[in-house]
């Protein structure tokens, strides 16, 4: 079993950074992700790392702004957002898998945390 605890949310305008955290419970051996939700849409992959943080992924909309890592002794993970955009805006979720990959049928989830870019 793995407890995932995102923070780091808020408000920001557009152009500016945040910087969220996942605290993860119990191993670091987990591949990790991120996902956000947006009003009214459906849960999208943003970005996912593998338990040794050699590899990462992607999504298209966020490549080259956001920069996922994390710290295997901290098991904690951070999604590093620049450039925002007011697209951007959703509740991004944290998520633990025995697998590396970017489909949305992740093992463990957190309980969100609010993204808000004012344009």
């Amino acid at each position: 079993q793995v407890q995932l605890v995102e923070s780091g949310g808020g408000l920001v305008q557009a152009g500016g950074s945040l910087r969220l955290s996942c605290a993860a419970s119990g191993r670091s051996t987990y591949n990790m992700g991120w996902f956000r939700q947006a009003p009214g849409k459906e849960r999208e992959f943003v970005a996912a790392i593998s338990w040794t943080g050699g590899s990462t992924r992607y999504a298209a909309s966020v490549k080259g702004r956001f920069t996922i890592s994390r710290d295997n002794a901290k098991n904690t993970v951070f999604l590093q957002m620049n450039s925002l955009k007011s697209e951007d805006t959703a509740v991004y979720y944290c998520a633990a898998d025995r697998e590396f990959h970017t489909r949305g049928d992740y093992d463990y989830w957190g309980q969100g945390t609010q993204v808000t870019v004012s344009s």
